[in-house]
């Protein structure tokens, strides 16, 4: 983590907690900072929450503020038409989203989101003046054989590509399958590693704009290793899934990464 590069704390919520729920959740978290609870300041740290899309209005307003960003965890391609149960980015802004989750694992197996895909529904993100968080991983197997590097170079090359020069617009996310929901996490070091060879990726295809590509990573992220991510050379933050439903767990995060007052 470098000091140009603004550090991203993301919540991403999946098929979980209702509208009363995640309204009861945003409130609480609004008491507490109240109350003094630690909220890093907005332009040292950005959090964002991915809420289920029947909850994206309703907590948008709270989030913002507290400044927080709201991110939907999904896009469809187009502005408008006879696309049933499609989203647009349009919509999603007219909504307040902040940001879009693009190309996570669970979209690419179950909705069979090829890469190409991914990479337009990025560009349809920036579009929408919002900003992609892309997810990028390989699976257990594709790590056995070596192949790390392979299968994340397609996936993230196909995004370089359909957003060139996107630079400080884009956040990427090193998500490894083997390591969503399993409770074993990638080692700091080895994310950190793939992380650095993503932001090589980039400059060879964006040149000096690169520079302000932030990179998180996600996968089994908790209040116990959240730290080690957070300080890694070339990590810029994370991307939690089951450990931001709870409330302790979030703040708990949160408040580890809250930067220390000035002096």
């Amino acid at each position: 983590m470098t000091p140009e590069r603004r550090p991203m704390l993301a919540a991403n919520w999946k098929m979980h907690k209702s509208v009363p729920e995640s309204l009861a959740f945003v409130r609480a978290w609004s008491r507490r900072v109240a109350d003094g609870a630690a909220l890093p300041p907005r332009d040292r740290v950005e959090l964002v929450l991915c809420p289920t899309l029947p909850a994206l209005w309703p907590v948008a307003g709270p989030l913002d503020a507290m400044g927080v960003g709201v991110g939907a965890q999904n896009i469809d391609l187009g502005a408008e038409g006879a696309v049933t149960g499609g989203v647009s980015g349009p919509l999603l802004a007219e909504a307040l989203a902040t940001h879009v989750i693009v190309g996570h694992s669970e979209r690419r197996r179950l909705f069979g989101e090829t890469d190409a895909v991914v990479g337009a529904k990025a560009a349809a993100v920036l579009s929408a003046g919002l900003t992609p968080i892309v997810c990028v991983g390989e699976s257990s197997d594709e790590r056995r054989a070596g192949q790390t590097r392979e299968v994340v170079a397609r996936q993230l090359t196909a995004v370089l590509d359909a957003v060139a020069g996107g630079g400080e617009r884009v956040v990427v996310a090193y998500e490894p399958l083997w390591a969503i929901g399993t409770g074993q996490g990638a080692a700091p070091a080895d994310a950190s590693e793939v992380a650095g060879w993503c932001r090589g990726l980039a400059a060879a295809a964006w040149g000096s704009a690169a520079s302000g590509l932030r990179i998180l990573y996600g996968g089994s992220v908790t209040r116990d290793n959240i730290l080690g991510f957070w300080h890694a050379d070339e990590i810029d933050g994370a991307l939690v899934g089951g450990a931001s439903l709870e409330m302790e767990s979030w703040l708990a995060m949160v408040h580890a990464v809250a930067p220390a007052p000035s002096a």
